[in-house]
C-alpha cells in the first residue's frame, strides 16, 4: 500500500527554481494525502495542498472512518462504497411524483454541500482511493453529488474523473418515489457480483437513504459511505464520512439533529 511523502517538498523548496523548474512545479501543486488514527476505534484522512496559491479554495474538510481495523480493506479493489447523494436543503421538498430529472421541483444539494462533495473527492484521491466505477442514480442531488466530487478529485490529479467509468442508473434511484427504483433486488445484485474485475478501484454507489436502509439496515447520513464487501455477503465492513457530516431532519430525530450539531 503506497504512502505520500512529503520530505521531497523541502527539498525542492531548499533547491530553488533552477533545474526541471516546470517539473518541480507541477509536483509540488499535487496534493498529499495522510492516514492516521484519531482514536481507538476511527482513523482520519486528511490533505495537504502545499502548492495552492492564497486565491485557491483551502480544503476544509477532513474524512473519518471507523472501525480503524478496516483500513487495509478501503485500498482493496473487489469494495463497494455505497454512498447516499451530499448534503441538500430540506426547507424544501420533493414535489408529489416528481421525475427524477425535474430539478426545478425536487431537494437539491445546497452550496455548502457542493464544497464539501468536492472535498470529499479531493480528500479520496489525495489518499489513493480512486473509484475503478461510478453508478448514480437519475435524481438531480445525485448527480450534483456526482459533479462536486468529480471536481474534487480532478483538482487532486486534473483529467482523473474522465478516465473513471461513470454510469447512471436508474435502478439506484429512490426506493419510495413514484417513479424512483421498485425495490433494491439490481442494486443487490449489482454490489454482489463486484470483484474489481479490470477497473482497479472499488466500485462508488451513490444512491439514497431509503435503498441504503433496505439493502444494509444502515441509516446513513448525507455525503456519507457505507464499506461494503461482496466476498463476505455484502456485510457493512464500516464507513468513512466528512467530520461535518451529521444527522438531517428528513430522516432522524431533531433532538438528535440538535444534538449532534452542538456536539461538533
Amino acid at each position: 500500500m503506497k504512502r505520500h511523502v512529503l520530505a521531497m517538498l523541502s527539498v525542492l523548496a531548499i533547491a530553488g527554481p533552477t533545474a526541471a523548474e516546470e517539473e518541480q512545479k507541477d509536483l509540488v501543486q499535487q496534493i498529499f494525502g495522510e492516514i492516521v488514527r484519531s482514536s481507538g476505534l476511527s482513523g482520519e484522512m486528511t490533505a495537504t495542498m502545499p502548492g495552492t496559491s492564497d486565491a485557491d479554495e483551502p480544503l476544509a474538510e477532513v474524512l473519518r472512518f471507523e472501525p480503524w481495523q478496516m483500513l487495509d480493506d478501503l485500498f482493496r479493489d473487489d469494495i463497494v462504497l455505497l454512498m447516499r447523494h451530499g448534503p441538500t436543503d430540506w426547507s424544501k421538498r420533493d414535489a408529489t411524483d416528481v421525475a427524477p430529472t425535474d430539478c426545478e421541483n425536487q431537494r437539491v444539494m445546497t452550496d455548502l454541500g457542493k464544497r464539501q462533495m468536492r472535498d470529499l473527492g479531493t480528500l479520496l484521491v489525495a489518499n489513493e482511493m480512486i473509484p475503478g466505477r461510478i453508478i448514480v442514480s437519475e435524481w438531480c442531488r445525485n448527480q450534483e453529488t456526482l459533479a462536486a466530487l468529480q471536481d474534487g478529485m480532478d483538482r487532486a490529479q486534473p483529467g482523473l474523473s474522465g478516465g473513471i467509468e461513470t454510469e447512471t442508473f436508474a435502478e439506484a434511484n429512490l426506493l419510495l418515489s413514484l417513479q424512483g427504483a421498485p425495490n433494491v433486488t439490481a442494486m443487490r445484485e449489482l454490489i454482489s457480483g463486484w470483484d474489481g474485475g479490470a477497473e482497479e478501484g472499488p466500485l462508488l454507489i451513490i444512491s439514497h437513504f431509503t435503498n441504503i436502509q433496505e439493502l444494509t439496515q444502515f441509516n446513513v447520513y448525507e455525503g456519507e459511505m457505507l464499506v461494503v464487501d461482496p466476498e463476505r455477503d455484502n456485510r457493512v465492513l464500516g464507513y468513512l464520512r466528512l467530520r461535518s457530516s451529521g444527522p438531517d431532519i428528513g430522516h432522524f430525530d431533531a433532538e438528535v439533529v440538535e444534538a449532534t450539531a452542538q456536539g461538533r
